[in-house]
């Protein structure tokens, strides 16, 4: 007989994408809040700790036949093998997670990959504390989904990094939109609070 499924699980920490085609200056991806927010996350991936720390990436690997062609139409510097190493994590990302990556070729990180880690359906009360780049594009298309799905999620507003100041606010209004799936707190209101 299995055991029964945690009623209060520890939460896990998910950073969404921490690649250096995101934070490198001269990439045209670079997000000017990266270097703030990956603070944030160092401090959140330790006192979680590297078994409950899952890290992303997003890779060019999806079928140019669909609309993704179009997409790397118009982001030619994008359209490179997912071994280049602008795909590659930043350094300060790099041992936060016991587990492999979770490589998708999408905007949204929130599918069997990351459910099965997450033990999700099994545990109907996981929990994830949601970083990562960027706010306004894999992040909230990675929230929303797993919010749907059922999922609690908390959103890390100062350890999630905006493609630009502008996008930022609207992205985290929106996702403010989803209580009680979806709840945003700031690193220091999660450390406070245990998860």
């Amino acid at each position: 007989m299995s055991p029964a499924p945690d009623a209060n699980p520890a939460p896990w920490l998910l950073i969404v994408d921490p690649q250096r085609i995101f934070a490198d200056p001269s990439s045209q991806w670079c997000s000017p809040f990266f270097p703030a927010a990956m603070e944030n996350i160092a401090r959140l991936a330790e006192a979680v700790g590297a078994e409950r720390t899952l890290v992303t990436r997003w890779l060019p690997t999806a079928d140019r036949a669909t609309a993704w062609g179009d997409y790397f139409r118009d982001w030619p510097f994008a359209d490179v093998p997912a071994d280049d190493p602008r795909y590659d994590l930043v350094d300060v990302a790099r041992g936060l997670s016991a587990h492999p990556t979770i490589d998708e070729p999408t905007f949204g990180k929130w599918g069997p990959q990351l459910a099965g880690r997450v033990g999700w359906p099994a545990n109907p009360r996981t929990h994830l504390l949601v970083t990562g780049v960027t706010t306004d594009c894999c992040v909230i298309s990675t929230v929303l989904p797993a919010a749907d799905a059922g999922v609690r999620v908390t959103v890390v507003t100062d350890g999630v990094a905006h493609s630009a100041a502008e996008n930022g606010p609207p992205a985290l209004h929106t996702m403010r939109l989803f209580p009680p799936q979806v709840d945003l707190r700031s690193t220091e209101q999660v450390l406070t609070s245990g998860g």
